[in-house]
This record gives C-alpha cells, sequence and structure tokens, in this order.
C-alpha cells in the first residue's frame, strides 16, 4: 500500500484544535456539534459542557433550545451501545447501522433477561407487546418519563436480574429502561425534554415521528456506515483502522468497504502506523498558536481515538481514563492533555496537573477554570465516569 505523505503528531494536534473548535471557537451549538459529528451524551452535562468549551458565549437555553424546541440535536443510542446528541440529518445513517446494530444485541439480551426471570416462555412475543403497549401510551403526542410509563402500563412492572447482588451493576432492577432502550436504539421513540436539571439523565420520552418535523427513512447498513465514516474522518482523520472500529463499535470488514467506498486516502503517521483521511484532506494546516481547554467528562475530542498517544501521556491514562477507556474531565494545553479537573465544595473549578507546563499554560488554564466556575454559578457536577484521578482528588 503506497502512502501518499506523512502527517505528523504535530500537525495531528493542530487539525485537532482547528476542526474541533478548541482553539478559535465556533459560531453555533450546531455548528460545534457537526464538526465533532456526535456529542457524547451519556451523562447529560456532557453535553452542555462540550458545547461550553467550543462555542463562545454558550448558554444553557441555548443548548436546550437546540435540543428541544430546534431539535437540530437529538439523542439517539448507538455506537458501541453509546447514547449521543446527533445532528438530525445524521440519524438516517445510524438508524441503519450503528443503531441497529445495537438494537440486534439489545433485543437479544432483552429476549434473555424476560424468559431468565420467569416473565414469560415466548420472549419475543412479550417484546412484542411490551413495545406495543408503550407506543399505544405514546400516541397521544405527549412526553412520558420512563418512571411514568411504567405506573401505566402493567407489562413494564416487571424486573430482571443480572449478575450478581455483590456485584457493582448486579442484582435486580426493572424492566421498563430496558424495554427504552430497545425502542430508542430501533428509533421508534426518542428522548424529548429533560424532567430535570440539565446535568441530569432524566429524559421524557415520545414517538419520533412527532418529536421530528419530518421522519426520514433509515439509510441501508452499508451506506450508513460509510457515512458515519466519512463523518468521523472529517472530525478525526487521520486516525487509524483500529481507531475506527473502536469509535464505530463495529468490525475490521464494515470500515475497509467504508473506507473503500469513500475512497480514503492512507498516510503515514508518527511511529510508521497508517492513517486514513478523506482524498480532499490532504493538504497541510495552518500553523496555531498554544491554547488551553477544559472538557467534560467523555468529550467527543478525548474520545475520538483509541489510540490516544499524539496527545496523552501514557503514563497518566491510568489515572485520567478508566479500565475500559472511558474518559473523566481533561484539562488540555497546546493539544495535549495535561491533567484533569475537579470542583471543590464550593463549586469552584480547579485544575490539577499531572504534566509541567509553562507559566503562560497555567495561567490559560486557571483563567479558563475560573470562566467555567462562572459558567457553572454554582452548579456542581457529579460523574458517573470520574476518573481514578478526579476520585482522589475529590476524597482529598
Amino acid at each position: 500500500m503506497s502512502l501518499v505523505l506523512k502527517i505528523s503528531d504535530t500537525e495531528r494536534r493542530t487539525r485537532l484544535a482547528l476542526r474541533h473548535g478548541l482553539a478559535r471557537g465556533m459560531p453555533t451549538v450546531e455548528a460545534a456539534t457537526e464538526a465533532m459529528t456526535v456529542l457524547h451524551a451519556t451523562e447529560a452535562a456532557t453535553v452542555q459542557l462540550s458545547l461550553w468549551a467550543r462555542v463562545p458565549g454558550v448558554t444553557v437555553a441555548d443548548v436546550d433550545r437546540a435540543l428541544y424546541d430546534d431539535r437540530a440535536l437529538v439523542k439517539q443510542l448507538a455506537m458501541r451501545r453509546t447514547l449521543f446528541a446527533f445532528p438530525r440529518d445524521l440519524l438516517p445513517a445510524a438508524w441503519g447501522s450503528a443503531a441497529a446494530r445495537v438494537a440486534r444485541q439489545q433485543r437479544a439480551r432483552l429476549a434473555k433477561d424476560v424468559e431468565a426471570a420467569g416473565l414469560t416462555t415466548d420472549p419475543e412475543a412479550w417484546i412484542r407487546a411490551a413495545s406495543e403497549a408503550v407506543l399505544a401510551e405514546l400516541a397521544d403526542g405527549q412526553p412520558r418519563t420512563t418512571s411514568q410509563l411504567r405506573e401505566a402500563l402493567t407489562v413494564l412492572a416487571g424486573r430482571i436480574t443480572r449478575g450478581t447482588p455483590e456485584k457493582k451493576w448486579g442484582g435486580p432492577s426493572p424492566i421498563a429502561p430496558q424495554v427504552m432502550t430497545l425502542l430508542g436504539a430501533e428509533g421508534r421513540i426518542v428522548r424529548a425534554a429533560n424532567a430535570g436539571h440539565w446535568r441530569l439523565n432524566k429524559p421524557t420520552w415520545t414517538l419520533t415521528d412527532r418529536w421530528l418535523p419530518e421522519m426520514p427513512s433509515p439509510l441501508a447498513e452499508a451506506e450508513g456506515y460509510s457515512e458515519l465514516v466519512r463523518r468521523w474522518l472529517a472530525t478525526f482523520g487521520p486516525g487509524t483502522e483500529s481507531d475506527i472500529v473502536w469509535w464505530l463499535g463495529a468490525t475490521k470488514t464494515i470500515v475497509r468497504h467504508a473506507l473503500a467506498q469513500l475512497e480514503a486516502v492512507p498516510v503515514e503517521l508518527e511511529g510508521g502506523s497508517t492513517g486514513w483521511v478523506l482524498p480532499d484532506d490532504l493538504g497541510p494546516v495552518e500553523p496555531i498558536g498554544p491554547w488551553a481547554a477544559l472538557l467534560p467528562t467523555l468529550d467527543p475530542t478525548v474520545m475520538g481515538w483509541k489510540e490516544r498517544g499524539f496527545y496523552l501521556d501514557p503514563a497518566d491514562r491510568p489515572f485520567l481514563f478508566d479500565t475500559n477507556g472511558n474518559a473523566g474531565n481533561t484539562a488540555w494545553w497546546d493539544g495535549r492533555i495535561v491533567g484533569c479537573w475537579v470542583q471543590d465544595e464550593d463549586a469552584r473549578v480547579r485544575v490539577v496537573l499531572r504534566q509541567e507546563v509553562p507559566r503562560e499554560g497555567r495561567t490559560a488554564l486557571d483563567t479558563t477554570a475560573e470562566k467555567l466556575t462562572a459558567w457553572l454559578d454554582g452548579v456542581r457536577i457529579v460523574n458517573v465516569y470520574a476518573s481514578p484521578q478526579m476520585r482522589g482528588e475529590l476524597l482529598g
């Protein structure tokens, strides 16, 4: 395979800074989300904080307007069974590919669970009946929380058991959230307005065709995957095949087919590995000055690649990521992760460095922390995916 050019780690960091809106910002919530392909939404606060880091002057109301009024952004379970905020135009690609893959996995898991729990001897019929009951209840166009649906529908009242009680996620749990997860992955229902504070995931649910201005059809599987890979390359390229497989939650075969369909171009990365870019993305990028950023847990920049050596010291990985590769809050200086950030009891943001930075960098990070403290205005963020470094700081 002939490699047409070499892209250094320095150039990759510059691409990241410019394309992710971290060095110069983005004009709107919609532009920033499109630039990132999708925003991680597993933790509700990540959407707000990821946009704060990229859109100067953004407010909570601006993000809520895009999510719940204009509906330009829509939350959808997709790649790696992860919840994302998608630009609305990208939903058909996800529904036909990554979300459909998750839905198949969720359906098989749910069938196994309801039978094991003694709720039915015919799990497919049970899933069909439960799904139809939920869709019928939501047909009036009035969004409802999972708890409200569970109270209204006896079919959702059961419980299942996964793992064992002594394990962190083991023991009995309600069946209703699993049914909602399946219907959401299938694109039949969608998360509507949030029923709680913006920093918490408390969604209401409604029929997708009631929520969207127009109900598009899912793309064919191969076409859907190709579009997701195209967007990924525009946001994160160059990246390796391993990066794309991991981010997409798919297989090498799927990724290789998409790269071929897109006529993606192989390039040499620093260290000798092969990366991929779109055919119109071979030109150099303009140099930029140093920049500082504070990114939230599971921010899309941090989570865009599996192979993170060009912006992360491997020695810091056990402190700033969990064992599954999920990132906590991160502090960035000049294209590299140099530590994390936490909040004290008074909700003040504090930067915790793991790498040496020049005085200019320390000043820039402290100034960014002051701005974030002011923006949060006393709101304290509780992170499910707090990194070991964050937990250690909070425990003192």
